[in-house]
């Protein structure tokens, strides 16, 4: 039996997308869309806001260049002993944010490799101890998360539910 690559991704595609509908719908926040950064990488905020006064932001990046894939999965494969099989499953990596209270800098809370069904390949978190804060430029995707996750942008509200 032959299988149809184009089928396949296909419904690769769709699954995800279902996916990633689902879990926007359950954070109650529409996913933004960054679009894609200088190397060609899609980027969505898919939750933000403010916890205990302070910010926070969470963005997925999405794999579309295979070279800055190959790397990243190169990475996880040398520095965490992943295996590599696991590893080339990697389809988006998602990180968390937190801003500094002046709003000029930001901490990396957390960063979590995913397969395209959404199960986690590795998962590393940063303790407050461990976070170095780092100043942002205009350019930079937490620069573009902190606008909504100090209701400076509008709030991108999930649709409802009937």
């Amino acid at each position: 039996m032959k299988i149809n690559a184009r089928n396949t991704m296909i419904a690769a595609v769709t699954l995800l997308l279902a996916l990633f509908v689902a879990g926007a719908a359950i954070a109650d926040v529409q996913p933004v869309n960054f679009g894609q950064d200088h190397v060609k990488m899609q980027w969505y905020l898919v939750n933000y806001g403010q916890q205990n006064g302070v910010c926070f932001a969470n963005a997925r990046k999405y794999y579309t260049n295979p070279d800055v894939k190959a790397e990243t999965i190169g990475l996880i494969v040398e520095k965490f002993g992943t295996d590599q099989e696991l590893a080339d499953g990697l389809y988006f990596t998602e990180y968390g944010y937190t801003y500094s209270p002046d709003g000029k800098s930001f901490a990396v809370t957390y960063i979590n490799h995913y397969d395209m069904l959404g199960n986690c390949i590795r998962s590393t978190e940063y303790d407050e101890s461990s976070r170095e804060f780092i100043g942002m430029t205009k350019d930079m995707i937490p620069f573009k998360a902190y606008a909504y996750a100090t209701g400076k942008a509008p709030a991108q509200a999930a649709p409802k539910k009937k």
